[in-house]
């Protein structure tokens, strides 16, 4: 798997993330920026926005294109790629992706809020037959049987590389869409429509994938969704009340690792987010001055 080194890489497209993006190139750091198809639907979706200061009235899609062609502007690309897990090394963090693994000097998470529920089973299974990347595990289901549960259409591709592994994949396709894209499956996937997973089963390792009408006899189960929660990417991350655990820097309990915008608490306001994800970037900056300059 290719490799980048960076000086800070930011997770997540939003308010947050385009503002620590913006705030970290200005200070003259090499960014990678890491964010999801469409960037903040959240704002996309507002009407009008009127709290925003010096916007009165403005709609959010407006707004949203407002800060996109800022980004742009500063010359600053955003990655299309789903964050799977971020490790904290000895004197970086390894964050990873299906294509890359970007070692970064320090973290800045900006992920939002996930409104997914996680299913019965997900938490406690994690690494132990549930993965959120089979790029990452594939290799190690195979010859077994395991089931992909596609929340975003980047699951087909999953359950089609994992096709070539293991001995029979199962594929729920689960995001709103009309799911065509199942149709181009590889014939070691089965699809199942109509059928909701209900819990994750298994004493220790998982062994099943409960649904609404029967239970798969798998040894793993994979899961995409647009992004993976806070914790679930970071081992070790302290979670308070669901949110981020945070300090008046925005700095986390790793060291290196900062949190801004709506993954941080309560208020979920377009303000705050801009404004943590500038107050993130420049400790992050003094972060990586005071260790590095010495």
């Amino acid at each position: 798997m290719d490799e980048h080194n960076c000086d800070i890489a930011i997770i997540g497209c939003g308010p947050a993330g385009m503002s620590a993006a913006i705030n970290a190139r200005v200070r003259g750091k090499e960014i990678v920026f890491l964010g999801s198809e469409f960037c903040t639907p959240k704002l996309h979706k507002a009407p009008h926005i009127n709290n925003y200061l010096g916007f009165h009235s403005i709609s959010g899609e407006e707004l949203r294109k407002k800060f996109l062609s800022h980004v742009q502007a500063m010359g600053i690309e955003i990655l299309k790629s789903r964050v799977t897990a971020i490790v904290p090394q000895e004197n970086d963090f390894a964050v990873q992706t299906k294509e890359k693994v970007y070692n970064a000097r320090a973290v800045i998470l900006a992920t939002g809020v996930g409104v997914a529920q996680l299913l019965p089973g997900e938490d406690e299974k994690l690494g132990l037959g549930v993965s959120y990347c089979a790029t990452c595990d594939g290799g190690l289901y195979k010859n077994r049987r395991v089931a992909v549960l596609a929340y975003t259409h980047e699951g087909v591709e999953e359950a089609n590389y994992l096709a070539e592994i293991c001995e029979k994949v199962y594929l729920l396709p689960l995001y709103k869409e009309n799911p065509k894209n199942h149709l181009h499956v590889h014939n070691n996937v089965e699809v199942i429509e109509n059928s909701k997973p209900k819990s994750i089963e298994g004493e220790t390792l998982v062994s099943g994938l409960k649904l609404e009408d029967r239970t798969l006899d798998v040894e793993g189960v994979f899961i995409t969704r647009d992004s993976v929660l806070p914790d679930k990417l970071v081992p070790g991350l302290d979670i308070e009340d669901g949110a981020v655990k945070i300090n008046r820097s925005l700095s986390t309990n790793i060291p290196g690792l900062y949190a801004a915008g709506d993954n941080t608490g309560q208020p979920h306001q377009l303000a705050k987010a801009v404004g943590e994800g500038q107050v993130a970037a420049l400790n992050a900056v003094k972060y990586l001055d005071g260790k590095y300059s010495k």
